[in-house]
């Protein structure tokens, strides 16, 4: 599939009608096949884009409307359904596609894995790459119960692509097992446990410059923000700290080229917060984020 084919579902509020002239798009990746506890995340991107009817265009926190950025919402990419392998294939080519026309992918998942071949496609382009990872998980699993294709192992997939020291990851308060700490610790990996932030804040400097791809789970909220999640973890940070941080790097020198939001699992949240403050942290990316 190619992302500027027609699409007739929801959208996200002031998607552009036509690709051509936008310099973002935004995509879904609805695949959940390698969760380890509570499925669903394939349902995120049309309840995130459902939410988003509710935000208010403007910013009055970056000073910015949506009508400021020109973004296309090109729809779900048709992932077939439990073939992890084949997916991430779909997923790799569809970003290239993206990438080689010049425009910001935004993709919205999904569970985790689904970060591991943007990450790929993104570095083909941009040999110096470095990523933000923002996470309750390390996700530095080389496989889950004998399975290299899990959503326990994209962010070491990328610290052996790219190399461990071009990753960045903030809010870790889980791992899985040790040794995912000791190689973050070995590894020359930078990780903040617990916070985002204020540590994030004292790392953008060093990124001043370089192109960088950003990744965020929603899980990295509390379970009192974000329930709607297949792996929530309590002691998290707040949305208005997620939304802190998503500034801190609006407002730095880095160069974003590219980002995505995995993991909201909207049928575990009644209450629609998860979804609400999704929706919200896109806006804010699209606004601070696509130049």
């Amino acid at each position: 599939m190619r992302f500027d084919e027609a699409y007739s579902g929801k959208v996200f509020i002031k998607s552009r009608p036509t690709h051509e002239d936008a310099k973002a798009i935004i995509f879904g990746m609805p695949m959940d096949w390698t969760v380890s506890f509570r499925p669903g995340s394939r349902f995120g991107p049309n309840r995130i884009r459902e939410a988003s009817i509710g935000l208010e265009e403007y910013s009055p926190y970056l000073d910015r409307h949506l009508e400021d950025v020109s973004y296309f919402d090109a729809g779900d990419i048709p992932l077939p359904f439990g073939n992890p392998a084949r997916s991430i294939a779909m997923i790799r080519e569809y970003a290239d596609q993206i990438i080689e026309k010049g425009k910001f992918p935004l993709g919205l998942g999904g569970e985790h894995l689904v970060t591991w071949p943007l990450i790929e496609a993104i570095y083909q382009k941009y040999p110096d790459l470095a990523v933000i990872h923002i996470d309750a998980h390390a996700d530095l699993r080389v496989d889950y119960e004998g399975e290299p294709l899990s959503h326990s192992t994209p962010i070491r997939k990328a610290c052996e692509k790219i190399g461990a020291e071009n990753v960045y990851s903030f809010g870790i308060r889980s791992g899985g097992d040790r040794d995912e700490f000791r190689y973050a610790e070995e590894s020359g990996l930078y990780m903040a446990k617990f916070e985002v932030a204020k540590p994030l804040k004292e790392i953008l400097p060093k990124l001043a410059g370089r192109p960088v791809y950003v990744t965020i789970d929603i899980d990295v909220l509390d379970p009192a923000f974000a329930p709607g999640t297949g792996t929530a973890e309590a002691g998290g940070i707040s949305s208005r700290e997620m939304l802190e941080a998503i500034h801190a790097i609006a407002q730095s020198d880095v160069h974003v080229v590219g980002a995505d939001l995995v993991e909201v699992a909207p049928n575990y949240d009644p209450t629609e917060q998860t979804v609400i403050a999704a929706s919200k942290f896109v806006r804010e990316i699209l606004l601070g984020w696509v130049k």
